[in-house]
């Protein structure tokens, strides 16, 4: 699976409704990792091709999304985004979504998958 590119709707659609529901629930098949991004920023651009083969490896296992902060001002509000890139990491079961600010290396991003995604929890109060 390509990384898809999300919209605040497809959000509330798929993922979690923010709008109507206050307390933090998503029961999808497989975890999510949201990569938030502008196009004009330098380390969303190095860090793209990373998500692309992370999306790659991962596939079948966790979802990887991406959306753009300029077009997706509400998502970005939502999460609390200050900086770009940051990536969201979204556990099954309910969990606490985690956010990461800054431009990861892949080796960062695989151990937190396999850690909070794949086999841990984490906790991020949105």
């Amino acid at each position: 699976m390509a990384v898809k590119k999300l919209t605040a709707e497809e959000f509330k659609k798929n993922i979690f409704n923010y709008a109507l529901l206050k307390d933090w629930s998503y029961n999808g098949e497989r975890p999510i990792v949201i990569d938030f991004y502008a196009d004009w920023c330098g380390p969303c651009k190095m860090v793209a091709p990373i998500v692309e083969e992370l999306a790659k490896e991962y596939e079948g296992k966790v979802d990887f999304y991406k959306v753009d902060t300029d077009k997706e001002t509400e998502l970005a509000y939502v999460f609390g985004i200050r900086s770009i890139p940051t990536f969201v990491f979204i556990p099954k079961g309910g969990k606490q979504p985690l956010a990461q600010p800054g431009a990861l290396p892949k080796e960062a991003l695989k151990q937190i998958i396999e850690k909070e995604l794949l086999s841990g929890s984490i906790i991020l109060d949105i």
